[in-house]
């Protein structure tokens, strides 16, 4: 096994960044562009390396929801209305991301996985969820997972598909969808980890289609490195957010992105980060 250390190290860099940001609103893809771009781990690994360890994070949400996945598995399995309901509304929400991303993954990747379009997802993103936050987030009618209708996923999987934009991201999307779709903060954000799942599993499945599981033995046990590190800091921050979420309103990460896309523009137009 001919293990590269440096590469080693700023893949545990990146798995933390992901941990980190998988599911608060700020872009996990985003900061992992941002924070790749610093530290020089860019390249056809870097890219594998960045969608693979989000499994990691997903199996945070597993653990931590293990019950309520137990309960609706058991239920589906059953021929139950409720376990039917609740994945017939995850499969729904997941389509349109699904096609689009499919269609449109190698344009994505040649031309918004840079800092430049990172920075106007970030803004756009943050500036999106302070008028929705404002407007709807008050208003839910749907107060629980389990209330959400076959409508209602639809249009938060829709909603998903502004997270194929970098900077945008995957939960900021969704819970927005959610806000606007007459849902609960905690509902969205929890139907936003469930949505998680077939989406990074889909999204890792074909980007080690497309990279044809051609890693060496040293980059295979990065990857494994990486996944562990990305799932532990994940479950630390799950927990914390959604506790957060029920107190606070959001506008504290609009904010963050805001601030953090304009300070990427100030870097690459000062040529401290290349595009």
């Amino acid at each position: 096994m001919n293990l590269n250390i440096i590469l080693a190290f700023k893949a545990i860099i990146i798995a933390i960044v992901e941990g980190v940001t998988e599911f608060i609103p700020i872009s996990s893809t985003g900061h992992m562009i941002i924070v790749g771009d610093v530290i020089n781990f860019k390249g056809a690994f870097a890219t594998s390396f960045e969608v693979v360890i989000q499994l990691g994070a997903i199996l945070a949400i597993i653990v931590l929801y293990r019950i309520k996945i137990w309960n609706s598995v058991v239920e589906l399995l059953k021929g139950k209305a409720s376990g039917i309901k609740f994945w017939t509304n995850i499969i729904i929400a997941f389509l349109p991301a699904a096609v689009f991303g499919f269609l449109l993954n190698d344009k994505i990747d040649e031309y918004l996985f840079n800092s430049g379009t990172v920075a106007v997802g970030l803004i756009v993103g943050g500036i999106l969820m302070i008028i929705i936050e404002n407007k709807f987030r008050n208003k839910y009618t749907t107060e629980i997972i389990e209330k959400i209708s076959i409508k209602q996923s639809f249009k938060i999987g829709c909603f998903q598909c502004l997270a194929l934009w970098p900077g945008m991201s995957r939960s900021a999307s969704t819970i927005m969808g959610g806000w606007i779709c007459g849902v609960s903060t905690i509902a969205a954000t929890e139907f936003s980890f469930f949505l998680a799942i077939p989406t990074m599993v889909g999204a890792t499945a074909l980007t080690l289609f497309k990279s044809g599981m051609n890693f060496s033995s040293g980059e295979i046990v990065t990857l494994v490195i990486g996944f562990v590190v990305a799932f532990l800091v994940a479950i630390v921050v799950v927990e914390r957010f959604v506790a957060y979420l029920k107190k606070k309103p959001m506008k504290v990460f609009a904010v963050y992105r805001i601030i953090v896309g304009i300070v990427l523009i100030c870097l690459i137009k000062f040529g401290v980060i290349s595009l």
